[in-house]
């Protein structure tokens, strides 16, 4: 077997594995709904996608450099050489708790950076200021208020993280008093 094909069989069975375990996080949201959160976005070389709910693909085949997409009891092959690839949920997979575990490094705001570390049990400490607060996941982002009243929010942005910072007397749906790059230092499975 040449090394494209290989490349292709085994990108095609980490795509496989990421499918079934968004299917299994979410069945009870799969079988209620078919938005974009649950779907599947197969990005083409020339720019165009197709996207496809996940409730209604029963499953998906790699075979001879192909996907084979089975769904709604037919079955439609996408070649592997044609895809440049596949998002889960409009670009994003679903985002739960586990995502936002660990230590993120941020920036204040004004050029320096900290650090946030959040807890499985819902706490999170920081570097600077009050060190101490709880977190929630409230819409796939990381909500996290502060003791001395501040409140940060941590969420995903293309392929990256940025955290939104809030004053004390600020609501999140005000402008943030300032936004910075965040990026989780812990060695985990997103």
């Amino acid at each position: 077997m040449n090394y494209r094909v290989t490349a292709g069989i085994s990108a095609g069975f980490a795509v496989l594995g990421a499918v079934l375990l968004s299917s299994a996080a979410c069945p009870a949201q799969i079988a209620k709904t078919h938005d974009t959160r649950n779907s599947l976005s197969i990005v083409f070389k020339d720019g165009h996608q197709r996207s496809f709910s996940l409730a209604d693909i029963s499953r998906i085949e790699f075979k001879n450099s192909s996907i084979i997409l089975i769904r709604s009891g037919r079955q439609e092959s996408i070649s592997l050489s044609d895809i440049v690839r596949i998002d889960f949920g409009n670009g994003a997979s679903p985002v739960g708790r586990n995502h936002f575990l660990g230590k993120w490094k941020v920036g204040t705001g004004a050029g320096a950076n900290f650090f946030i570390t959040l807890e499985p049990d819902g706490q999170a400490t920081k570097s600077i200021g009050a060190t101490h607060g709880t977190w929630v996941v409230v819409d796939g982002e990381a909500r996290i208020s502060w003791d001395d009243g501040w409140h940060d929010v941590i969420r995903r942005v293309g392929s990256k993280h940025e955290k939104a910072a809030f004053e004390p007397g600020k609501s999140l749906d005000e402008e943030p008093s300032n936004v910075t790059d965040a990026r989780n230092m812990s060695e985990q499975p997103i």
